[in-house]
């Protein structure tokens, strides 16, 4: 099993947060796509947070509009 350490995931994010949050996203996001489901396949938050610790994943904050 692979670690991620908060500092390791926040490199590329502005915090430990959102950095979950983006990961949390993107293995969503991986989960629609179909996949080889053999046994050596990683899981989708595993491959998710790797992805974010080595910086691969384009993110933005987009502002949340409030009701009138």
């Amino acid at each position: 099993m692979q670690v991620f350490t908060p500092s390791d995931v926040s490199k590329h994010a502005a915090n430990k947060y959102l950095s979950v949050l983006i990961a949390a996203k993107f293995a969503r996001v991986l989960n629609e796509f179909p996949r080889d489901r053999s046994a050596h396949e990683k899981k989708l938050t595993t491959r998710a947070l790797e992805e974010l610790a080595h910086g691969e994943i384009e993110y933005r904050v987009v502002a949340r509009r409030r009701p009138a």
